[in-house]
């Protein structure tokens, strides 16, 4: 059966991180999308600044995590997933700081998720293409810092899940790391033969595809059963704006900026099963803060509309 899910951000507060999971629980969510990348933001990594919280050690964070552990098992939200903090690698970047991410961040990161208990890490791949000088140069590196967390990830029973993004040149946005269907499914088989164990997947990013033009439904059926994790939420096809689907159109006719169309094909066609995870973080400030609740419903009813669309033969 279909779950629907949203990430936590800007809705679970650490000083009270129980109301926030209530709020999810009511508004009809049964699954959650840790934000843990709201703790070493990515403004932060491109300034090449850091803060300390990572610093903490595995005790500490526990620590620090127990009352967000405990109120989403007390509102029967069950974290689902969670997203490493990004860049992973800071293109240009100080030795320094991109030895910590690799060293510190990421092994915390992952002993973090299965504290939660949480199968699936979301991770962005090495935006270094240009630096490199091929696609496939800069999978390597991906693929490299991937092989360091592999075996913890067997160990945890952690599947790390790569995403497609996109990146900018020249004022453009252009295809990122993990654009490429058939690359990223043949990708995944290989380390997961190597391993004998789902040490990696995939996560589908609907707002990154739209940016980029993918085709959606064929990039669906092309991940097939490696697809485990997903981020839906639209844009206007030019920036990354993270709103609720069919909010924005190409034509007075109200033909959808994203193919949800195809979105909706291409998960029915590998016979998805998982999650509906909403990444709209964004919504939630857009709207006034008494009509958040109201607002999470709606998310909730687009997920839930969307569930039985899939569901349909």
């Amino acid at each position: 059966m279909i779950e629907i899910g949203i990430q936590t951000k800007n809705i679970v507060k650490d000083e009270e991180p129980r109301q926030g999971f209530f709020q999810m629980a009511q508004a009809g969510f049964t699954c959650g999308d840790f934000s843990l990348n709201a703790y070493l933001t990515n403004l932060s990594l491109y300034r090449q600044e850091k803060n300390d919280f990572f610093d903490q050690s595995e005790e500490e964070l526990e620590r620090f995590f127990t009352p967000h552990r405990e109120g989403a098992r007390e509102a029967g939200i069950r974290i689902h997933q969670m997203h490493m903090p990004y860049p992973c690698y800071v293109p240009n970047g100080s030795m320094e700081l991109n030895d910590y991410l690799w060293h510190v961040v990421a092994p915390k990161s992952m002993k973090i998720c299965a504290f939660f208990q949480c199968r699936y890490m979301v991770i962005h791949g090495f935006k270094l293409a240009r630096n490199l000088g091929s696609e496939e140069k800069e999978w390597a590196e991906t693929e490299r810092f991937l092989q360091s967390l592999a075996p913890m990830a067997k160990e945890l029973g952690i599947t790390m899940c790569i995403e497609n993004i996109y990146t900018q040149s020249g004022g453009h946005i252009v295809e990122g790391p993990c654009c490429n269907g058939r690359k990223a499914a043949e990708r995944i088989d290989r380390m997961n033969d190597q391993y004998g164990a789902e040490v990696l997947g995939f996560c589908f990013d609907t707002g990154h595809g739209n940016l980029v033009g993918l085709d959606v439904e064929a990039f669906l059926s092309q991940l097939g059963h490696r697809l485990k994790v997903l981020h839906i939420h639209d844009n206007d096809g030019v920036g990354d704006l993270h709103q609720l689907p069919f909010t924005f159109t190409k034509t007075r006719e109200n033909r959808a900026s994203t193919d949800w169309d195809g979105f909706i094909r291409g998960l029915r066609r590998i016979g998805f099963d998982k999650v509906l995870s909403f990444e709209t973080a964004p919504v939630l400030t857009a709207f006034p803060e008494k009509m958040k609740g109201e607002t999470l419903k709606f998310i909730g009813k687009l997920g839930t509309w969307m569930a039985e669309e899939i569901a349909c033969r």
